[in-house]
């Protein structure tokens, strides 16, 4: 076995060296993920407000967020081609590590160029990170397959723990002080991850290091490899579809944002009527790479053809999945930010405040024990990633306990405004809060309205006089302004030449339990339901009823339809201008994530089990693609939440990613029969 040394020191039955790997991957999703649930929320934010943002509308933040996250998925096919011909694992996790850093750091500036440079540095050190982290676990393995398994489910408890705590803390912070806290933290931590990875490099041995020329290959590979190279080479043709289908692909992803956001079209030429050009072109690749797949896969037996089918059949239909699945980036943080009740109070506010701090402090005891347990066997060898990772996790527990304190210390007021009625386009009454500036419209109806509003660390008198600022663009969630937030409303209104939005406001009575959910906490469901319930769905695959992998697909999409469904009926008073119970959100998050454990056994796995060795590599490239547009997608259909609200209702717009997903499950359910015939007995 080459690299003995690397079991030497072991923690839980396995290398020291997977630990290392689960926080640097922690810590790494921390930042993306603690940057993501941030992402959409700031651009579409109003100007003046109590935590402003760039007022982007949601078809524009959605554009450049999906252009973002489809590139995520297509850079890293390079940088595991640059890492296996030229740096390795190990400098390959190295550079995009502190690309990624950079990327955050930029972003936290929060100026328009700033932002950019940082997403465009984002998906560079993505591409180096992502695949080559996979890739070290599966080096360090690779002669004790029977232990594979094991690794790779706590290698991705990392990457579940990371986006939990990044979506928690990074959003507390940007909700509650400033965005560029939220966004700052996440290069902190992929910062202080890059330097535990680099100290901790001696427990790896040779693993990850630069490549060099394979001599110890068989005859019998080589004629193998020769033999299928002669059966199906890549000809001409397929390498210029290839390439054609990678520039349009690519040349969509960066015109959409640049059309809509700067007016830029680069394929305005292309442009029939009722069809713009980027569609059209975007056409014109998909029809040449399904003419690359049918050509390649109809040159092979007809066994390998039809497991090859089975793989483009399940990328078809994976599309579905992610369109839907990637709301929760998107559409769901607008709506858990306009249309949810997240100020709770008396018993409810208490519940919340207890479930929140079991929720958080219970995993991090978890994962601190795991943290001891590596410190034990390996401070005398890699003591400076040890201060890394004890530096790391003081900070994580600073914040979250400062987090909870503050929840939990947070005083309700009942306060009372002025606000004007006006009849929106639906025939509804609403009223709009009447700020110190505003020149109020003739013959107007004033009326008197209350909120509740959180003040934490400054006592309010019953009675006293208090300025507020709206959090959202609907006005129906409002936040103190302390004299040094005034004193910027004051100059951003004569900066931008408009309302400063400050609202005059009385103080009435003191309420008891009060807190308010930030927006964030609604995307950590999806990691805590993955945590609580894998072990339950592990059970079920290896139980006697565990079903086909079609099946699996067809309850996953079930699930999600479900979920959708879920909020479709629960946005149904909204509509009426009545918030929704966070209840549905919760619930719709926990069916979504149930989808995702039922797919998450189907994927890649396939690729592997079902694709000959000289088209495995093409092969993971159309699943990635698949992942790719069904992101893409996802950002797209959710940047019309404001339009199809709007012209329609929310429950309309649920009801897409209810029947979408549905359709597509019971399709994938019927043709089963035909999938397991394709398949022939690959289990």
């Amino acid at each position: 076995m080459e690299n003995k040394s690397i079991f030497n020191a072991q923690v839980l039955g396995h290398p020291a060296g997977l630990f290392v790997l689960f926080f640097t991957e922690m810590w790494e999703r921390f930042s993306f993920y603690g940057m993501r649930v941030l992402l959409i929320n700031f651009l579409t934010m109003t100007l003046i407000g109590y935590n402003p943002g760039w007022q982007w509308s949601a078809e524009n933040a959605t554009a450049l967020f999906g252009t973002y996250v489809m590139l995520l998925y297509l850079t890293p096919i390079l940088g595991g081609m640059i890492a296996d011909k030229y740096t390795g694992y190990r400098w390959a996790v190295i550079i995009g590590a502190v690309i990624i850093t950079l990327g955050h750091v930029s972003m936290a500036f929060e100026t328009e160029f700033s932002l950019y440079l940082g997403l465009a540095l984002l998906v560079i050190g993505t591409g180096f990170f992502k695949p080559n982290m996979v890739s070290f676990v599966s080096e360090m393995y690779k002669d004790l397959p029977q232990k594979k398994d094991a690794a790779y489910t706590i290698f991705y408890m990392g990457v579940n723990s990371g986006a939990f705590f990044g979506m928690m803390l990074c959003g507390y912070l940007a909700e509650r002080i400033g965005w560029s806290w939220g966004f700052g933290l996440a290069g902190i931590f992929m910062l202080l991850g890059t330097i535990q990875f680099w100290f901790a490099k001696s427990l790896f041995g040779n693993i990850g290091l630069r490549p060099q020329k394979q001599v110890e290959i068989s005859k019998q590979e080589v004629k193998a490899a020769n033999e299928e190279e002669k059966l199906n080479p890549f000809t001409v043709v397929d390498k210029v579809l290839v390439a054609l289908s990678a520039v349009i692909g690519i040349g969509y992803a960066l015109n959409d944002p640049l059309s809509k956001i700067w007016g830029i079209d680069l394929f305005a030429w292309a442009s029939v009527p009722m069809l713009k050009g980027q569609y059209v072109v975007v056409i014109v690749g998909l029809l040449a790479f399904f003419y690359l797949i049918g050509s390649r896969i109809m040159r092979y037996t007809r066994v390998v053809r039809d497991r090859m089918l089975t793989v483009a059949i399940f990328a078809f239909f994976v599309i579905f999945f992610w369109l839907s699945f990637e709301q929760g980036a998107s559409s769901l943080i607008i709506f858990a930010r306009d249309n949810v009740t997240r100020e709770l109070h008396g018993s409810w506010a208490v519940a919340y405040n207890i479930f929140n701090a079991l929720l958080t402090i219970i995993p991090l005891l978890l994962i601190s024990y795991v943290l001891f347990l590596l410190v034990k066997r390996t401070y005398k060898k890699i003591l400076p990633a040890i201060v890394m990772l004890l530096t790391c996790f003081s900070l994580v527990w600073g914040i979250a306990l400062w987090m909870l304190n503050r929840d939990f210390k947070t005083i309700a007021y009942e306060v009372t405004y002025q606000a004007y009625e006006v009849t929106n386009a639906n025939g509804k009454v609403e009223y709009v809060p009447i700020t110190e500036t505003q020149q109020l419209p003739e013959g107007v109806k004033v009326v008197p309205q209350t909120t509740i509003i959180g003040v934490v660390d400054m006592p309010l008198k019953e009675g006293a006089a208090i300025k507020l600022l709206s959090k959202n663009k609907q006005h129906t969630s409002f936040g103190y302004v302390n004299a040094e937030k005034e004193q910027w409303a004051i100059a951003r209104g004569k900066e931008l030449q408009t309302d400063n939005g400050l609202i005059p406001a009385q103080v009435k009575e003191v309420r008891a339990n009060w807190v308010e959910a930030t927006v964030s906490w609604f995307s950590i469901l999806n990691s805590f339901f993955i945590i609580a319930l894998a072990s339950l769905f592990s059970r079920w695959w290896d139980s006697k009823y565990n079903p086909p992998a079609a099946a699996k697909y067809g309850i996953g999409l079930l699930m999600l339809s479900v979920g959708f469904g879920l909020l479709a009926l629960g946005s149904y008073g909204a509509v009426e201008g009545v918030k929704v119970s966070m209840l549905w959100l919760v619930f719709a998050y926990m069916f979504n994530t149930m989808g995702e454990l039922c797919l998450s056994p189907v994927g890649l796995s396939y690729v592997s089990k079902l694709v000959p060795g000289r088209m495995i590599a093409f092969m993971f490239g159309v699943w990635y693609l698949a992942v790719a547009i069904g992101h893409k997608l996802a950002a797209v259909v959710g940047g019309q939440i404001e339009n199809i609200t709007k012209e329609y209702s929310l429950t309309t717009f649920f009801l897409i990613f209810t029947v979408v997903p549905g359709v597509a499950g019971v399709l994938i359910i019927l043709i089963n029969p035909f999938v397991r015939k394709l398949m022939h007995g690959v289990k």
